[in-house]
């Protein structure tokens, strides 16, 4: 019983760290709950007697559960293009948070570097994956990711190189157009702050959206003056805004944007939806922030 107790205690220690690590090798937050709940299955039966080191026991533990899930998705895609008939199929790739199935969301996504980085992770092998994530992204050495991955350090090294070169390929090929969105949502901000309608209304699509409202002029009349409080963000990657209360983000307003103006504007303040976003405020001095 104390043993169990001790194993609940260190897990429950390093359960965010190992939740976010699971997000970002599956790119999924419902997977990575699933990856969480198998470690803990793994570890409550698990002999602790030996463990010097319980983070790292932990860390290996869930990676060596997202790299057989990876691999089990792998297999399920190779299979599933085994089964397609034989004349050419398109390939459509579509990535949406959980819940949301509006086609102007995936207008959204399409215009972040973090949704490039999760379609080019998606196409690495898996050990690829686990090496570029856990040493770019985790800062566990080439020894350690070895461990998991049952190679040698110069092999880990190796898989973590090659994925990191796709990956810089992939943001060099969107960053101009995530620069775009940036500078067209602090342009919008900071508008909205100074309550300047002319400035509004030249950054909106004349049928812009927002909840209820429909058109240009309606939208741009609803903001002016408004957003006081909104910052300048990365929400998963994409250029938002993030209205917080003592430090803790209450609200997210997201943009969907197309032809250089605004189409539409979301606002989520679901404290659930919002708890599973990665955040990164954006100071003015334009160091990032989370």
């Amino acid at each position: 019983m104390v043993e169990r107790d001790w194993v609940g205690e260190r897990f429950a220690e390093h359960q965010d760290r190992l939740r976010a690590m699971a997000y970002r090798m599956l790119g999924s937050s419902g997977e990575a709950e699933d990856a969480v709940q198998e470690a803990w299955l793994r570890v409550s039966r698990a002999d602790t007697g030996q463990v010097e080191n319980p983070g790292g026991w932990l860390t290996t533990i869930v990676a060596r559960v997202c790299l057989n899930m990876l691999e089990a998705r792998r297999n399920r895609r190779e299979d599933a293009a085994g089964a397609l008939p034989a004349e050419p199929q398109e390939r459509h790739v579509s990535i949406r948070p959980t819940g949301q199935d509006d086609p102007e969301d995936e207008a959204l996504l399409a215009d972040s570097v973090g949704v490039a980085l999760m379609v080019v992770l998606d196409a690495l092998a898996p050990a690829e994956r686990l090496a570029f994530v856990l040493h770019d992204v985790f800062a566990l050495s080439f020894a350690e990711i070895g461990t998991i991955l049952d190679r040698s350090p110069a092999a880990a090294r190796q898989l973590a190189s090659r994925a990191r070169r796709r990956v810089q390929g992939a943001a060099g090929a969107t960053g101009a157009a995530r620069s775009a969105k940036r500078e067209i949502v602090e342009a919008f901000l900071a508008a909205s702050r100074g309550g300047d309608f002319t400035a509004l209304l030249e950054l909106l699509d004349p049928d812009a959206v927002v909840g209820e409202l429909r058109g240009g002029r309606e939208v741009a009349d609803f903001f002016a003056g408004r957003a006081q409080g909104a910052r300048l963000a990365l929400v998963d990657g994409v250029p938002a805004a993030v209205w917080s209360h003592l430090g803790r983000p209450k609200a997210v307003i997201t943009f969907t944007v197309g032809g250089g103006k605004i189409t539409r504007i979301d606002v989520d303040t679901d404290p659930d939806r919002i708890r599973d976003l990665d955040i990164v405020v954006l100071p003015a001095d334009g160091q990032d922030r989370r």
